[in-house]
């Protein structure tokens, strides 16, 4: 016992010098200190010559370990969370996370289905492309010394798709674990984790909260920091027991001590441990990896790779805009999310000890996220030129589009939630989750029965096998289109919904000249819904149709709306176009009749009442001192930099003309500005202060 004790603790020593002397080197090199750990445990594993542990044993101490990694490494992430931050984060993170994990799940099961690799091994590799790395963002985000705007939501991004391939995760470990992939057992699987996830809940919060306050009332942190891992550990234990992840229980226990008020004090005295049994996971990861499998698997490094860049910065940005975070705002967070967490490596090793991939995946995912790691700096630091330069070159029509769309979100939010709307808007959304769940059930149950009914019918009513094969066809696809309209029919009627609550329809016989802006606002919803909705229920239907239909499906959908998006913006353009003149028109009256910027205001307001669907409009006037004195609206690219939009300019004498990129700025020129709240206080800002002091330059 004494020489096994020896031998353990040398491999100890011999792990964590290892991994501290590569983790320092990698921080060197300005990347993250993973990388080191898992250069650390392929240098220390069987496949390098070099220093190499003590027998199995050896690797089986390590391996059990690293699950304690793994544990403190969820524990920590449910730390940053509570129910009610959860709550505060609000929908758009939320949104743009089902969607970007919907499109992953699509992408990923596409590409292994195409290459001819089962069911349940291309959902797994999906779901291995699926996560990203909060600990790489956030450490790109500290050394480039980015703050507040889209750091925090991209935060709020990653927070949601942690939330999101967790769930994804325990869902196919139930699947794995179960008698296979029917509607039947896939129901009974959620079913069965959303009731274990409510118990642990609703017993964990009359318990936990109150025994940790308890214990952080004696101010002993010893005590604080045993307290807090039993309860993590305690919380993975049964998990376990119930057939879940330890990583899932692991989380959950991290919600309920910070629903304690007091995770900001507990994660400092978490972290030291954490760091040590993390760093010993990565190690763990490193010592199963052969590189030579990795260069001999390079086509689907390489492939996979692509797949998460191109599926990550896609699908973040588009729904991040599509939730009104602006152009720039969405595309720096997709950028910033375009790599592949350590997540990966949980999934992976599940699946791998499962039997249902093979010992292969494991290159191939360590060295998709090594590859992505290497470029998450990159496109991080890059991400606001390449936003810039993206928002620069949309055409006219476009650029007005964007300004107007982050407005109209940005006024839903904060429009009073009025009984009679939101309870029909509710409605409309149960209605729409309950078709597309019955969409995917008839979609499913009828690929699973399919066999059986037609081998039951044709024997006992001695009718031709192709005869049943095409009624049961024909039936399926009519029942299949019947909830398919219904799901289309419903984000119809909910987008009309949102988009009269901001742009609401004239009651008398008037001329509604609200309409243009409502028509491409409705349809922009529309897209954004079917989106929202379309790409989780493709992740999910894809494993029960033939290659490739349902993708066909909702891209057919989707080209639809954005054609008549498009055809819609040009109708709003116009309408802006036909705002501005009346706008400069007023101004023109107001200058030649005298008054101060509170006569401008005021004939602000009055043309907002004429115009429905302008965003926000407030004058500003320059001074001596202001920074944007000198300079042409070209130079100062206030569109670009903040999404407002200058409609006019009113000039002592002059009166009120249209703006021309090219005009010299002048001390006393008021600039009539469009856009959302915080559009308009970013170019108010520059304006003055300059781009040095430009919020959007952190945001």
């Amino acid at each position: 016992m004494a020489v096994d004790l020896a031998q353990y603790v040398r491999d100890l020593g011999i792990i964590l010098g290892t991994a501290a002397a590569t983790g320092l080197i990698s921080q060197s090199l300005r990347q993250p200190p993973v990388l080191g750990y898992l250069i650390a445990g392929m240098l220390i594993g069987p496949h390098v010559p070099g220093i190499v542990l003590g027998g199995p044993e050896s690797h089986d101490m390590t391996q059990g370990l690293s699950e304690f990694g793994v544990i403190l490494l969820m524990f920590s992430v449910g730390l940053e969370f509570s129910l009610r931050k959860i709550a505060r984060i609000g929908p758009s993170a939320g949104l743009t996370a089902v969607f970007e994990i919907g499109l992953m799940m699509t992408l990923g099961f596409l590409v292994c289905a195409l290459m001819g690799w089962g069911t349940m091994e291309s959902l797994f590799i999906a779901g291995c492309i699926c996560s990203s790395s909060t600990m790489i963002a956030a450490k790109a985000f500290e050394e480039k010394k980015l703050r507040g705007g889209f750091v925090d939501l991209t935060f709020a991004i990653l927070v949601f798709d942690d939330m999101t391939t967790i769930m994804v995760f325990a869902v196919l470990t139930a699947i794995a674990s179960g008698a296979g992939l029917g509607p039947g057992e896939f129901a009974l699987s959620v079913g069965q984790l959303f009731g274990f996830l409510l118990a642990l809940l609703a017993g964990g919060l009359f318990v936990v909260p109150r025994a940790i306050r308890a214990v952080v009332r004696r101010e002993r942190d010893e005590l604080t920091l045993l307290a807090a891992v039993a309860v993590c550990f305690g919380m993975a234990a049964l998990a376990a027991t119930a057939g879940y992840s330890v990583a899932l229980g692991a989380f959950i226990a991290g919600i309920l001590v910070s629903e304690s008020g007091e995770g900001g004090r507990i994660e400092p005295l978490v972290l030291p441990v954490r760091n040590i049994f993390a760093a010993i996971f990565f190690v763990a990861i490193g010592m199963q990896i052969d590189p030579l499998q990795i260069f001999a698997n390079w086509p689907l490094v390489l492939l996979f790779t692509a797949v998460v860049l191109v599926g990550k910065v896609l699908g973040v940005s588009l729904g991040a805009f599509l939730s009104g975070n602006g152009f720039k705002v969405s595309v720096r967070a997709g950028m910033s999310c375009a790599h592949n967490g350590e997540f990966s490596f949980i999934m992976a090793s599940f699946a791998i000890s499962k039997g249902i991939l093979g010992d292969w995946v494991f290159p191939v995912a360590v060295g998709v996220s090594v590859m992505t790691q290497l470029t998450a700096p990159l496109m991080i630091s890059r991400s606001e030129p390449v936003a810039l330069a993206l928002e620069r070159r949309l055409p006219a029509k476009l650029q007005t589009f964007v300004t107007f769309y982050q407005s109209w979100i940005e006024q839903l939010r904060s429009t009073p939630r009025t009984v009679s709307v939101w309870s029909q808007i509710r409605t409309d959304v149960v209605v729409l989750a309950l078709d597309a769940a019955l969409l995917w059930a008839v979609l499913a149950g009828s690929n699973l029965i399919h066999w059986w009914v037609v081998i039951e019918l044709t024997e006992r009513f001695t009718l031709p096998p192709w005869l049943v094969e095409l009624t049961w066809l024909g039936g399926t696809l009519l029942l299949a289109g019947i909830f398919l309209f219904g799901v289309l029919r419903r984000a119809a009627a909910l987008a009309r919904g949102l988009a009269e609550t901001v742009i609401p329809v004239r009651g008398d016989s008037k001329l509604d000249l609200g309409s243009a802006p409502r028509r491409v606002f409705v349809v922009a919803l529309e897209l954004a819904l079917c989106l929202v909705v379309g790409l989780p229920l493709v992740a999910l239907v894809q494993p029960f149709l033939p290659l490739s239909s349902a993708p066909l499906v909702l891209l057919v959908v989707v080209v639809a709306l954005v054609i008549s998006v498009w055809r819609n913006i040009a109708h709003l353009h116009g309408h802006v176009r036909a705002g501005t003149e009346l706008i400069v028109e007023v101004l023109a009256k107001q200058s030649r009749e005298g008054g101060g910027g509170t006569t401008v205001q005021a004939s602000l307001d009055d043309v907002q009442a004429l115009l429905p669907g302008f965003p926000d409009m407030t004058p500003v006037r320059l001074h001596e001192q202001s920074a944007a004195v000198g300079s042409t609206l070209a130079q100062l690219n206030l569109r670009v930099r903040t999404s407002a939009t200058v409609l006019a300019i009113s000039r002592d004498g002059a009166g009120a003309e249209v703006p021309s990129p090219h005009d010299v700025l002048r001390p006393g020129d008021i600039l009539t500005l469009t856009g959302s709240e915080v559009a308009l206080l970013a170019a108010r800002t520059l304006l003055h202060e300059g781009p040095a002091a430009d919020p959007a330059r952190d945001g």
